[in-house]
């Protein structure tokens, strides 16, 4: 429940979220656009200007608000569910599937969203969404590494995540299942990659190698 005393206390949280979905619901069928905005803002019986009010930076501060929230609610599933108990490949699963899963306004909505933020003046948005989902989804999944592993796992995931979301965009299967199971692949690709380079760390090679190595003027 909304605490008033809150210092984030938002009075139109509510009226926010409902404007939000029904924008993405709308820009499946004319686009993240002003006029997409006017258009939910009168399915939701909002007042004229209402729609700017809520969301002065257009289209795309809806698009990055709606993320930031989807972002929220995954990690709130993980918690509530308990997902810290699971082997760490069923943690990121987990996480990418809540994740997807609580995306709205349906597919053509997030291709058309993902279209605008592709655009040279919202790339820089896009990429700091992606990174704020990423950084949520190992936060979700109980990632505390402060080293250099914090942003090699967060590039990583960033391409699970990526390719994921793609393949989801163009999934009929019932269930989405085929996406679920093209997830999975991809989670095992990279464990098995991470382990080579484990195994690639620990292999120092014959001591010959050192004599055979080309030298520079056989370059």
């Amino acid at each position: 429940m909304d605490d008033p005393d809150r210092p984030d206390f938002d009075p139109d949280a509510s009226l926010r979220s409902q404007l939000a979905e029904a924008v993405a619901s709308e820009a499946a069928f004319s686009g993240w656009s002003l006029g997409a905005m006017r258009t939910a803002a009168r399915h939701i019986g909002a007042p004229e200007g209402e729609a700017e009010r809520l969301f002065p930076g257009g289209p795309v501060a809806v698009l990055a608000w709606l993320s930031e929230r989807a972002d929220l609610l995954t990690v709130e599933a993980m918690e509530a569910a308990g997902a810290s108990g699971l082997k760490i490949r069923e943690r990121i699963k987990t996480a990418v599937r809540a994740r997807i899963e609580r995306t709205v306004g349906g597919r053509e909505s997030v291709r058309r969203g993902l279209a605008m933020l592709a655009l040279p003046p919202n790339a820089p948005l896009g990429l700091k969404l992606l990174y704020r989902t990423v950084d949520a989804l190992w936060y979700a999944a109980g990632d505390t590494s402060t080293d250099f592993n914090f942003y090699t796992k967060r590039a990583t995931l960033a391409g699970v995540y990526s390719a994921t979301l793609f393949y989801w965009l163009n999934d009929r299967s019932e269930g989405s299942e085929a996406t679920w199971g093209f997830l999975d692949r991809r989670i095992d690709n990279v464990m098995r990659f991470e382990k080579w380079k484990a195994d690639l760390g620990t292999w120092r090679g014959p001591k010959r190698w050192a004599a055979r190595r080309p030298n520079s003027r056989h370059r």
